[in-house]
């Protein structure tokens, strides 16, 4: 892409009204824009980090055998009736809305009934089993205080996976598998070593669920971790351990099997999975028949991960004071490419053939064509925060190299064009 096409401007000043870290930065490098409280648009930029991110996930979630499907967003009262939750008694964060023909609708915050009643018609003996079914799908929260930026916004993208089991036994099999894709998933995006699989409350599902929070000072919640002998927590990896806050007392450590001290930090949670059981599939009439005849409730789990929030997530953690700074992973680009005209055509000329070799390689570059002042070019490209940055000036020409610099650590090397063209993935 070259800039000059890019309709985007970078900002020197965040709105007056935006106090969040992660979406001060992505506005003034024009990722995204604010529509209002908790509402905000994704710009080219910043789409083509969501889909990077989104195809990591998709990636893990195949793995794991999952099936990609596509839910409705708006909602028939009646199913959620059916297990409860359409009341605002059970759900205080509905949106709904009146249907011009008569009656509501609502706009769903997530898809346990929805995709539960599509499985009955679906599911009817022990051979249909197991089946994981997930999307990427626009949620609607009528949040109280929407606040922390991307970190906690009104409508927001979520995977949401369904597993549904032949009984907890097989459950259990998928549930830990699913757990070893959502670390992978972390790590993929550069925060694996910051984030924790923690012990929660299950609320109405169950005793526990397993949430995946990372410790950031943006963070909302709060855990507490032991990275000694804690034990051997169900899930926790060997010698590291976390509980959220909410469910912190002497008797839980105990119940757990955990031991040691514990330290607290201040988190975001990034992912949660939780054991359903058959609560939905008794109340939406979702079973099978086994081997010998006999019906059984399916048994189901849930499994969350907010994009758009592990973006808001990295920003946060990996960002400097220059601004946002890019895993490759997800980086919109992975080169910046950037001329320095100031002397004629030649450099222009230059800048322009690499560019084509970039494209004919099918690398991601975005190409700094503008007529802007170098300071200018270099301050949005640290802005940016695309992990190579690529400087063609009469200075690199004239010593027939290229000057490469690593956002990530500030580290410049003058390579030939050759040289770097060797290292730049297609």
């Amino acid at each position: 892409m070259r800039q000059s096409q890019l309709f985007t401007k970078t900002r020197k000043e965040a709105p007056s009204d935006e106090t969040a870290k992660n979406a001060a930065l992505l506005i003034r490098a024009g990722f995204i824009h604010k529509e209002m409280a908790g509402v905000y648009s994704f710009l080219p930029l910043g789409l083509r980090v969501m889909q990077k991110v989104i195809g990591i996930i998709r990636d893990e979630m195949n793995t794991l055998g999952g099936v990609e499907l596509h839910l409705a967003a708006l909602q028939d009262p009646r199913v959620w009736e059916a297990s409860g939750r359409w009341s605002d008694d059970a759900v205080d964060n509905w949106f709904k809305t009146k249907v011009r023909v008569g009656g509501e609708a609502g706009l769903a915050f997530t898809h346990e009934e929805p995709l539960t009643r599509i499985m009955t018609a679906h599911i009817r003996s022990y051979k249909d089993l197991p089946v994981a079914a997930y999307q990427f799908q626009t949620k609607f929260r009528n949040e109280t205080r929407a606040k922390n930026g991307i970190l906690r916004t009104r409508e927001f993208l979520m995977k949401d996976l369904y597993s549904f089991s032949r009984d907890e036994a097989e459950h259990v099999v998928f549930y830990e598998r699913a757990i070893a894709a959502y670390k992978r998933i972390f790590n993929r995006v550069g925060i694996g070593g910051h984030t924790y699989l923690t012990y929660a409350s299950g609320g109405s599902f169950c005793k526990f669920s397993h949430e995946f929070q990372t410790v950031s000072e943006a963070g909302e919640d709060v855990i507490y971790v032991s990275e000694g002998d804690c034990g051997k927590g169900l899930a926790m990896e060997k010698g590291r351990a976390a509980i959220n806050k909410e469910i912190w007392t002497e008797d839980v450590k105990k119940d757990l099997g955990l031991q040691g001290d514990f330290e607290e930090k201040k988190t975001v949670e990034v992912g949660n999975i939780f054991t359903l059981g058959t609560r939905f599939s008794e109340a939406l009439g979702l079973s099978y028949l086994d081997e010998k005849g006999a019906s059984h409730p399916v048994f189901m789990g849930s499994y969350g991960i907010g994009p758009g929030r592990l973006m808001g997530t990295v920003v946060e953690l990996l960002s400097d004071d220059r601004g946002l700074v890019w895993p490759e992973s997800i980086a919109p680009f992975r080169v910046h490419l950037i001329s320095l005209a100031t002397g004629g055509r030649s450099v222009k000329t230059a800048t322009d053939e690499l560019y084509e070799k970039f494209s004919q390689k099918g690398a991601e570059v975005l190409y700094d064509d503008r007529d802007l002042r170098p300071g200018e070019k270099f301050a949005d490209a640290d802005l940016i925060g695309i992990p190579t940055r690529v400087v063609v000036s009469e200075k690199t020409l004239a010593q027939g190299k290229l000057e490469v610099k690593i956002r990530k650590t500030g580290e410049v090397n003058m390579l030939s064009e050759s040289e770097f063209l060797k290292t730049v993935p297609s």
